[in-house]
């Protein structure tokens, strides 16, 4: 399996007035096309940072890390946008779907910003929500959406792109038990598929259904074996 990610002693700091704060600690992880990696850590562990960083939200500030070729510190901001749009399918908690789009102009977006012509927009963005079981609600609203259908929809408009790795953040977090375990269900499913995936979790059980698990703790990463 090619290696698609590798970040090398990433450190990562804030500063709070003159204090310096280091969130992450030389933070060393590879990942091959075809993972399904869990991230797992508590509040305040440093995983959202870990995951804006993965994502090209924010950068390092030293370490190396490389991105499907891309070594991220040397891109301007343009460049990491188009990074972002290609490379990465961003999936929340709080689906962050637009109100006044119904589903399928939701997951059409990031083609927007790739320029595709409108019909071919909308013939990828219908074959991904019929991928995710959504075929029958794509003119639906999302207020007129459940949870697990709202996140579905949010995993589609990730996956529109065909990026390089799905990174999601709490993917559960907003629903109950039973919906949240079909979502992962789903992600399973498109991990058999091929698709590369980066969960950020605090929630034990759902990070067992990766292949591999990390811990993060005060900042620094450790390894332990997943489910195979």
């Amino acid at each position: 399996m090619a290696e698609i990610l590798c970040m090398q002693d990433i450190c990562k700091s804030y500063y709070m007035g003159q204090e310096e704060l280091e969130v992450l600690h030389n933070v060393n992880l590879s990942i091959n096309a075809g993972e399904f990696l869990s991230i797992l850590g508590p509040s305040g562990s440093g995983k959202s940072t870990m995951m804006n960083i993965i994502g090209c939200l924010d950068v390092a500030s030293s370490g190396q890390y490389i991105l499907s070729g891309n070594d991220i510190a040397e891109l301007d901001e343009e460049a990491l946008a188009k990074v972002r749009n290609k490379e990465v399918g961003f999936v929340f908690q709080s689906f962050q779907l637009l109100s006044r789009m119904n589903a399928l102009q939701n997951v059409e977006l990031p083609l927007i910003y790739s320029g595709l012509a409108p019909a071919k927009r909308k013939a990828r963005a219908a074959e991904v929500l019929e991928q995710v079981g959504l075929q029958d609600k794509m003119r639906n609203l999302p207020n007129q959406l459940s949870g697990g259908q709202q996140q579905r929809v949010a995993i589609a408009r990730a996956l529109v792109t065909e990026p390089t790795i799905i990174l999601a953040d709490e993917p559960t977090g907003a629903l109950d038990q039973k919906t949240g375990a079909q979502v992962m269900d789903l992600f399973v499913e498109l991990n058999k598929q091929g698709k590369t995936i980066i969960m950020i979790t605090h929630d034990t059980n759902i990070a067992k259904n990766a292949k591999r698990v990390v811990h993060i703790l005060d900042g620094c990463l450790s390894e332990e074996g997943g489910k195979g």
